[in-house]
């Protein structure tokens, strides 16, 4: 990927169901947020910022508070899934973390009227990176406080994926972060299993 070029849409994932949820997938399987165009492109991805805001003011430590702020909602997604009441001094840190990070303002959406009439959202002001943290922290909280939503975390079944997602399909029977990526490899071991085993036989 040449530099200062956004990454192709695959890279990124938001398939969890949440911002929050997919801000966790972001280290899986390696490092995803690794420049400040990709977090440019994750906020526009996720829906936090609209496509063509600028914000001037990302840099470095923009990464370094989405970093941080993802390590403390794994640590609390994690024990949710893990089961209740998930305790120890580091949850005690993360949840205390979340809690302050999400005091801070989110950004003020408005809606306008495009060159054709119909009304887009755009932001009042460039948001700032509290801002934009904030509104992750508060769909945190929204998530781990609401127990229907809670009831609905589940951590991929595939080889070594750690993502985490909300599963909203009919029967509650979704197995995999993704069809297409988790599910698609299984599918293939599978097959793979069969034939390996046709030919011992």
């Amino acid at each position: 990927m040449a530099l200062g070029t956004a990454p192709a849409p695959y890279e990124l994932r938001f398939d969890s169901g949440r911002s929050c949820l997919d801000l966790v997938a972001t280290n899986h399987p390696v490092e995803r947020l690794d420049s400040v165009e990709r977090l440019r492109a994750w906020l526009a991805g996720t829906g936090l910022v609209p496509a063509g805001v600028p914000l001037p003011g990302a840099g470095p430590q923009w990464l370094a508070a989405f970093h941080e702020l993802r390590h403390h909602i794994g640590q609390l997604v994690r024990g949710e899934i893990d089961g209740p009441p998930f305790a120890g001094a580091a949850a005690a840190v993360a949840l205390d973390r979340v809690n302050a990070l999400a005091a801070a303002p989110p950004p003020a959406p408005c809606a306008i009227r495009a060159a054709d009439g119909t009304l887009v959202r755009v932001l009042r002001g460039d948001p700032g990176c509290a801002a934009l943290v904030a509104a992750v922290a508060r769909d945190t909280v929204d998530l781990l406080t609401d127990p229907v939503a809670r009831a609905l975390l589940r951590q991929c079944e595939g080889d070594n994926c750690s993502i985490v997602y909300l599963d909203t399909s009919r029967g509650r029977r979704r197995r995999w972060c993704s069809s297409e990526v988790c599910g698609n490899r299984e599918r293939v071991a599978r097959h793979r299993r069969r034939v390996a085993a046709v030919g011992r036989e």
